[in-house]
């Protein structure tokens, strides 16, 4: 009997000594990804304009959306006091609008004076009615309400240079000619200044009313650009970049790049994802996609721009995110999940790596339609991917880096392996700030990583912002719209070596705040 109770207490020492050689070897291994912060390695300015939204006259995105007549949540212009204050705290650097497709229809001139006297009009893009309600004048209303920059995209379809000199004659000329006595009849004495306008919207796009050839658009929209140009000269423009990807869409942006270099400042780039296929990790894969898109046109632009004294000109990505789950009989009432929310940080990650080219970014859309904004006549809900784009957005006018990131990877079809890991950093030097963002897309695995710093030390206060749920799909909807809300936490990191390691959880989004000490 003694020999048994010896022969296991024996047996308990051994298997305690073996579990905690375990523990040690397992807190002794090396992590499995390493995130490498080298200062010298610029790429450049986070644009604040990175930050912009986009309001389409697309079922109640304007109508029921920002903008409500009568209804007791609204201020006496019409405009949503409960929307306002929630778009408010997206702080919009910029405002695109009135389209999108509705833009190659539109005719601005039915949207200014009394509005009873405005025409309803059919809307061919979406197949629906046009009160003309909200036009020109209460847009930019709006914006200034808002403090953000408008944008606006003449019609390039269906319209004609005449409209678009015009329409940039009503909002900026201050000296007394027709257009801009018009705008003072109308209420507003002072020019409204505005900066960006669109050369139309998808014009290589057979869904697009005025589809054109790449030599069409490019003739039109030179012609235009020169004509809006001799009204105001300090306005900025974007060319129409190809929205056909099943098209040849790398020729179409050549030709645009070719034949207008001298005339535009930015090149349009549009995408929307998915995940018809319910596979989470290809669903975050997407980000091979966005790359490639942004690295062809900048060469593009590269190439453009070989002849002597080249104009600068950059990529305004002005439509994206994530939409299939519904078409145009829906509305595009998409309700997203919290994987949708981890896809905004893969998007906003990829700009930032792309800092030097992509100087603008809009949002599709707004206020409930593919929005991060739903409303109902008695009230709204935030959904999953409104948190994200508040987080992003405290990083504008910081300095982007190109950081070294070593991680597992993963491959999809024929697909380049991706790293798990996707990853952006940025600088704000004034405050001595690093910001780390991670995507984890690995469905299931948590990964220990190295980060650490080439210059400067480390600060052991480390600020954590996390977004992770348990459930990829877990939604909100009104009266419950706190499931999938982002974590904020501080944390003490053990620095050797003026580095730390950091455990990234599947499935999830974090920002971790470091401060440095450059003396």
């Amino acid at each position: 009997m003694r020999l048994r109770i010896h022969t296991f207490i024996t047996l308990v020492v051994i298997l305690s000594l073996v579990f905690a050689v375990a523990r040690t070897s397992s807190a002794q291994q090396a992590p499995a990804a390493r995130i490498k912060i080298d200062f010298d390695r610029t790429i450049g300015e986070v644009n604040p304009l990175l930050f912009g939204n986009f309001t389409e006259h697309l079922g109640r995105m304007i109508y029921g959306g920002i903008y409500e007549e009568g209804s007791p949540l609204s201020d006496q212009f019409g405009y949503r006091k409960d929307v306002f204050d929630v778009v408010k705290q997206l702080n919009v650097s910029i405002l695109r609008w009135p389209g999108g497709n509705f833009a190659s229809g539109y005719n601005w001139k039915d949207g200014i004076g009394p509005k009873d006297q405005r025409p309803t009009r059919i809307d061919l893009a979406w197949n629906d009615l046009e009160s003309n309600r909200f036009g020109t004048d209460e847009f930019l209303r709006y914006c200034e309400m808002l403090g953000t920059e408008p944008y606006i995209c003449v019609n390039a379809g269906l319209g004609t240079i005449d409209d678009a000199r015009h329409w940039v004659e009503y909002c900026n000329e201050s000296r007394h000619t027709y257009w801009a006595d018009q705008r003072r009849k109308n209420g507003r004495e002072e020019p409204y200044k505005v900066k960006y306008w669109a050369l139309g919207n998808e014009i290589d796009g057979p869904w697009q009313l005025g589809n054109k050839s790449a030599e069409e658009y490019s003739k039109f929209a030179l012609e235009m650009a020169k004509a809006m140009r001799l009204v105001d000269r300090d306005i900025k423009l974007v060319a129409s970049g190809s929205s056909n990807y099943g098209a040849d869409w790398i020729a179409w942006n050549r030709t645009v790049l070719n034949m207008l270099r001298n005339q535009v400042d930015y090149i349009a780039i549009h995408t929307y994802i998915n995940n018809r296929d319910n596979d989470f990790e290809r669903f975050l894969a997407w980000s091979q996609t966005i790359d490639n898109y942004i690295e062809i046109t900048a060469g593009l632009i590269r190439q453009a721009q070989s002849g002597p004294n080249p104009r600068p000109i950059y990529i305004a990505y002005d439509e994206w995110n994530v939409w299939y789950r519904t078409g145009n009989r829906e509305k595009l009432e998409e309700v997203y999940n919290f994987e949708d929310a981890l896809a905004i940080g893969m998007f906003f990650n990829s700009f930032f790596r792309h800092a030097n080219v992509v100087k603008m970014a809009n949002l599709a859309q707004m206020v409930n339609v593919i929005a991060p904004i739903m409303t109902n006549k008695q009230g709204l809900f935030l959904q999953t991917t409104y948190f994200p784009i508040v987080e992003y957005g405290k990083q504008r006018g910081n300095i982007a880096l190109d950081t070294f990131v070593s991680a597992p990877t993963y491959k999809i079809q024929n697909r380049p392996e991706l790293k798990y890991l996707d990853v952006s950093t940025t600088y704000n030097a004034k405050d001595h700030a690093l910001y780390v963002n991670v995507l984890n897309r690995s469905k299931d695995k948590d990964l220990a990583t190295r980060i650490e710093s080439q210059e400067g030390q480390l600060d052991s206060a480390v600020n954590v912002w996390e977004m992770n749920n348990s459930d990829l799909k877990a939604t909100h909807t009104f009266g419950d719209d706190k499931k999938v809300r982002p974590v904020s936490r501080s944390v003490s990191a053990k620095i050797e070596k003026n580095g730390f390691t950091y455990t990234f959880p599947a499935h999830s989004l974090t920002i971790l705040k470091l401060r440095l000490d450059t003396n």
